[in-house]
């Protein structure tokens, strides 16, 4: 009912910024909260930003906290993960989810995900 096509990922030096976006199409009405994703090769998915689609709030990992920021415009049913000051760690696969409902855990339980899009940062 939802699809999530991410796009933005790419090749960057350490101290570089990238923006991420993510486009929802079909029954976007239905999305409640929107979040992103990360993922390295033998290791388990991490919980990187999540923002609720009304009202704005949003909710970061510690490991990127001060550094990037997660905005929606909500005309063009987009979700996007500006990522400055990045680091080698930052290195992975992301994902762009969206959650039904009215749910407070903003970690997990997320019904709909995008296919991912590589981000690999340079040291």
């Amino acid at each position: 009912q939802v699809q999530l096509v991410e796009s933005g990922g790419g090749l960057v030096q350490a101290g570089g910024s990238l923006t991420l976006s993510c486009a929802a199409s079909g029954r976007t009405f239905s999305i409640n909260t929107m979040g992103w994703f990360r993922q390295t090769p033998g290791k388990e998915r991490e919980f990187v930003a999540a923002i609720k689609w009304n009202g704005g709030s949003t909710y970061y990992a510690d490991s990127v906290k001060g550094r990037f920021t997660i905005f929606r415009d909500n005309a063009k049913n987009t979700v996007y993960l500006q990522m400055n000051t990045l680091k080698p760690e930052d290195t992975a696969v992301y994902y762009c989810a969206a959650k039904r409902g009215t749910s407070l855990y903003l970690t997990t339980g997320y019904d709909y995900w995008g296919q991912g899009t590589q981000v690999t940062v340079s040291s």
